[in-house]
């Protein structure tokens, strides 16, 4: 049973949230702030966090960012009130998978859990558990992703649009491809959250990512993952 971290300050909210979550038979901790969040989630070590942005003491911008530090690979929806593209870029440059604009149907939030959870599950096919191209090493078994010798930290979306690049080298990728590949046809996503997590992604793989060697952008189209074997 999948562990849900749901914090949020409005009661009634929360509560409507947490009854159709538990329907779905999810498991659901509640928080009503951000450092009860944080505290809830060390403790009970959840797989998802659905965090609203407006929360008392710590926003959820910061709660979002310690998160990512603690558990990256933790799951992490944002809940924001606005449908500004401000928020929904900040949250996904704090590190959130995805994002979800208040009002919203408990339908829309599921189909979105459960995107998210399959970016989170373990790869069951052991013939080809390990990708190898160029300084790069993506093991698909244990999700683990190295430049050389060093590990580097993917979120469950970073590791899905790198395991996506890593068995497409060469070719480019439509932004649309890419969105639903990773969050799937039944999601209605702007394709700006590709862009956000290719800029997450290229700080963590290129030297330099304003000059990036191995993430090419294709002009017009998408994105190309390009190695020397």
């Amino acid at each position: 049973m999948t562990k849900i971290l749901l914090v949020e300050d409005e009661d009634s909210i929360r509560k409507f949230v947490k009854i159709n979550l538990e329907r779905e038979h999810y498991k659901v901790f509640e928080a009503a702030s951000g450092e009860e969040g944080l505290e809830v989630a060390r403790r009970e070590k959840p797989e998802i966090v659905v965090l609203d942005i407006m929360l008392p003491g710590i926003d959820g911008f910061e709660v979002c960012r310690v998160l990512r530090n603690e558990f990256p690979e933790l799951g992490i929806i944002m809940l924001s009130a606005k449908s500004e593209d401000l928020d929904k870029i900040m949250g996904l440059q704090y590190g959130s998978d995805d994002y979800l604009t208040k009002p919203f149907n408990p339908t829309e939030l599921s189909l979105r859990i459960k995107s998210l959870e399959r970016r989170l599950e373990i790869d069951v096919d052991n013939s080809d558990n390990e990708i190898f191209q160029g300084p790069f090493k993506l093991d698909t078994y244990s999700r683990k992703f190295y430049k050389g010798e060093k590990e580097i930290i993917l979120t469950p979306t970073e590791y899905k649009i790198m395991k996506i690049f890593m068995q497409n080298p060469g070719k480019a990728l439509k932004r649309d491809d890419i969105l639903k590949m990773v969050w799937g046809d039944e999601i209605d996503m702007d394709s700006k959250i590709v862009d956000v997590n290719i800029r997450r992604l290229r700080s963590k793989v290129e030297e330099n990512p304003a000059k990036p060697d191995y993430i090419e952008t294709v002009w017009g189209l998408g994105y190309r993952w390009f190695t020397e074997v």
